[in-house]
């Protein structure tokens, strides 16, 4: 099992459209990838799933994460990074057979003109020390209001180019 994780909380995002746009390109493709919104986490994920504990909650998000091989992480910008409850989500999970030797591949998000370069570099950091194995081509997706048709489909062709070289690396890696 592979799983896109939709880097955010926040309900009805654009993380979440571009998500499923992966989703459905890759299963054109002949893959099978999951979709995880981190606003389907438990409400007191901090009180109940941090620190060796585990909630009943939990249990077939971990599982999930347990099981997949390979990971694409959509990450919106959030205050010049990547989303707090992304690194609460990553810090529930157990250490370290959740993403140990995993492989992922990582696409940034911003309504600026840099599609969080900066958040996933941090990110990047944060997966190294996992020892996941990191896609070297990241996407990064500015301006993603103007990127995005009613559809979720992207409209720029030199950007779905740069996308769909990044699902068949990923396929292949």
């Amino acid at each position: 099992m592979n799983v896109i994780i939709s880097g955010t909380n926040r309900e009805r995002s654009n993380s979440l459209k571009v998500a499923h746009y992966y989703q459905d390109e890759l299963q054109r493709r002949g893959e099978s990838w999951r979709v995880f919104s981190l606003s389907d986490l438990p409400a007191d994920i901090s009180s109940t799933d941090l620190y060796g504990k585990r909630s009943a909650a939990f249990e077939p998000i971990q599982a999930m994460v347990s099981a997949a091989q390979k990971f694409i992480f959509i990450i919106p910008e959030y205050n010049g990074s990547f989303p707090g409850i992304l690194k609460v989500f990553i810090d529930a999970c157990a250490f370290p057979a959740s993403f140990y030797h995993k492989k992922v591949a990582l696409v940034g998000l911003s309504t600026g003109k840099f599609g969080n370069v900066r958040g996933v570099d941090h990110f990047t950091g944060v997966c190294n020390y996992l020892r996941m194995h990191v896609l070297p081509l990241k996407i990064h997706l500015p301006k993603i209001q103007d990127e995005l048709d009613t559809a979720g489909q992207l409209k720029d062709e030199l950007t779905q180019k740069f996308v769909w070289e990044q699902m068949a690396e990923i396929s292949k890696f």
